[in-house]
């Protein structure tokens, strides 16, 4: 067949390469407000994980802080555990000291300086002196003695000493008490 029998094929109208480039161009524009709005909600996505990892550094610190304000309270009860057995042997080298049994120089001397100077590396501290005042809390009052010459409960005797580590009390000393008598 001759090829002049071909029929024609027709121009493309101007009209319809300009409808479909505006139809591209809309399809471009709704892609890019769709990207647009991706775009926002991997933002905000990625705003989200990185305040969830924010909030879990600071629970890994506050638990890391936790630990180890955990382990220095151990430490100390099983320090005032441990000192809390000595207390015996040191009550019995306090009466001997008092009744004149530890001189300067001898054997047991030497080794209730060592006990006490221990005992001090770790915060044992003894307390309960004749003349202090009374504190419920750090004193148990095993006698009461009226005096006139008082106007506030005073230990009158100490029977027993007591003993903190730090701050934490170990024993309460044991105390004679002169209490204001009634008139």
């Amino acid at each position: 067949m001759p090829e002049e029998n071909l029929p024609e094929e027709p121009a493309k109208e101007p009209q319809e390469s300009a409808e479909a480039e505006e139809a591209l161009e809309e399809t471009e524009a709704v892609s890019e407000e769709a990207s647009d709005e991706g775009d926002k909600d991997a933002i905000d996505r990625e705003l989200e994980i990185f305040q969830d990892l924010q909030r879990l550094q600071a629970d890994f610190v506050n638990y890391r802080a936790r630990v180890e304000r955990d382990r220095g309270v151990e430490r100390q009860l099983a320090v005032a555990e441990a000192i809390r057995a000595f207390l015996p042997a040191m009550d019995d080298l306090t009466r001997a000291e008092a009744h004149g049994d530890l001189q300067d120089g001898t054997p047991m001397a030497a080794i209730a300086q060592k006990l006490r100077a221990a005992g001090e590396k770790f915060g044992l501290s003894a307390f309960g002196e004749k003349g202090e005042a009374f504190d419920p809390e750090k004193h148990e009052a095993l006698v009461q003695n009226p005096s006139e010459e008082v106007t506030e409960p005073v230990i009158a005797d100490v029977i027993e000493l007591g003993y903190m580590v730090g701050d934490r009390l170990l024993r309460p000393a044991k105390v004679a008490v002169s209490v204001p008598a009634d008139k």
